[in-house]
């Protein structure tokens, strides 16, 4: 009997242990990609965008349990439905590397949120170049509309639904929420203007270099 005891204990404490370091190390479930996919907007599709958004994550000590998504829309075409950014990333809150709360919502998210030059952080904690630096770094992939959902098929907003290097457009959004002009797409954190192509070049020549937003979906 007393042996039965300890082999319950020692489970429950291994088992206890095995939580332990599963439980995440950050409180940050929002970032921007600190990299990019090396390929302008390939990442091999939403899955491989998905991964670079998990994997850095996980080295920034908020992996854990929690399963990450890049903010990207796909368009519809004539095998897959579309698929809209604003479902793949959770109910929030989202909180940035220094717990500063970006949305609670996803109304919040796609209305009146907290996500600026300052407060969208990379997953190393720092901030990415605004408009008033060079190299100017602004332009975030979504491949979305305003509200967070996909366009219709027809012109390309998403490099062939993230599997293109060359030839194509994604929409992009400004996360300092400034632009060439002081309009409303010029402050749009997701749906701003389209790239010139899906080349690093060509995204870098429009204002970016491939980033992601990335959300923890629980």
């Amino acid at each position: 009997m007393k042996l039965g005891k300890w082999a319950l204990v020692a489970s429950a404490t291994v088992l206890a242990g095995c939580m332990l370091i599963d439980e995440p190390k950050s409180p940050m479930t929002f970032f921007i990609t600190s990299v990019d996919s090396g390929k302008g907007a390939d990442f091999g599709g939403l899955a491989g965008a998905d991964a670079l958004c998990q994997r850095l994550a996980e080295e920034a000590g908020a992996g854990g349990r929690r399963t990450w998504r890049a903010y990207l829309s796909t368009q519809a075409t004539p095998d897959t439905p579309a698929v809209n950014a604003r479902d793949r990333i959770g109910r929030g809150p989202w909180v940035n590397a220094k717990g500063v709360v970006i949305a609670a919502s996803v109304a919040e998210l796609h209305g009146t949120n907290n996500l600026n030059l300052q407060t969208a952080l990379t997953d190393k904690g720092v901030t990415l170049n605004g408009r008033s630096d060079k190299p100017n770094m602004h332009d975030i992939l979504t491949g979305s509309r305003a509200d967070g959902t996909a366009f219709p098929p027809g012109d390309d907003r998403t490099c062939g639904n993230w599997t293109r290097s060359g030839t194509g457009s994604a929409m992009v959004g400004h996360h300092d929420r400034v632009g060439l002009r002081d309009d409303e797409a010029s402050r749009s954190w997701n749906a701003s203007h389209p790239s010139k192509a899906c080349s690093i070049e060509a995204l870098r020549s429009t204002g970016g270099d491939g980033r992601l937003y990335c959300f923890a979906a629980n």
